[in-house]
């Protein structure tokens, strides 16, 4: 983030003229700045150098900023608390690939499968945001959440516009796909989604609590969901996770630590 001068500068007018021409790195440690460099004295080139080093790091950061809100990833576990020990099956290695964001320069897709509470979300978030460190703009959403917002769009502009929105990043998250049913028209929307993105090679990671063959009990009347299928695995990653709810198992813990005797 730019650093604010907690007293005035001594040059409010250069201050502000390096604010306008947007190099806030500057603007915003210009004392600093330019006593270090009479302090050294710093020939001009160098004074140059030095100025370019510190804007590019002030930007570097505010763009990290910005892609962190914008992707809406929200809080979560790192990895290292996951329990691998837990699942009854889980192919870390895969996994580890896809933290590894292999994914990214091959334009595929990851689709973690497994039942309730085994850490589906978590791993997804954890991905999305070293997604967001590496430098790809990520948006992370619930798949109810996506789907009634493009449901909501009242023209064909307006829809547009919000397809858009989920096709132009260079990383969609997709959480929690099969926990409702949608529609024809959430299964029109969700393809296009998926077909557009597939063919800007455009990664997508996917958490479903659903083998793909089950996939029409979550859109029971669409004709294209073999064709989303197809188009969500052709260039795929399937990560699949085997055992009982992680919440489950924190819950045991608890309630045993709850009927321990107090010393």
């Amino acid at each position: 983030m730019t650093s604010i001068p907690t007293t005035p500068t001594r040059h409010p007018e250069l201050m502000n003229s390096l604010t306008e021409l947007g190099l806030h790195g500057l603007a915003g440690s210009l004392d600093d700045f330019l006593a270090d460099a009479s302090k050294r004295k710093s020939a001009p080139l160098q004074v140059i150098e030095d100025l370019a080093v510190l804007e590019q790091r002030e930007r570097a950061l505010r763009s990290l900023e910005r892609r962190k809100t914008t992707a809406r990833v929200g809080a979560f576990k790192p990895m290292a608390d996951f329990d691998w020990n837990w699942p009854e099956f889980i192919d870390r290695p895969l996994v580890e690939r896809a933290l590894g964001l292999s994914f990214a320069g091959e334009g595929a897709n990851v689709v973690l499968t497994g039942a309730h509470g085994l850490g589906k979300t978590m791993i997804l978030k954890n991905i999305g945001h070293n997604a967001v460190l590496a430098g790809h703009s990520v948006l992370f959403v619930t798949a109810a959440k996506m789907l009634n917002d493009l449901s909501a769009q009242d023209s064909a502009r307006a829809l547009e516009r919000r397809i858009k929105h989920y096709v132009n990043r260079s990383v969609l998250c997709i959480d929690e796909l099969g926990y409702l049913s949608y529609d024809n028209r959430g299964a029109d929307l969700l393809f296009e989604v998926v077909s557009r993105r597939h063919e800007l090679r455009r990664p997508i990671l996917l958490s479903t609590n659903l083998a793909f063959k089950e996939w029409h009990t979550v859109f029971p009347n669409a004709t294209c969901t073999v064709a989303l299928v197809d188009r969500l695995t052709h260039r795929a990653d399937v990560l699949k996770v085997k055992g009982e709810s992680w919440r489950r198992k924190e819950s045991q813990e608890r309630n045993q630590t709850r009927r321990k005797p107090k010393s």
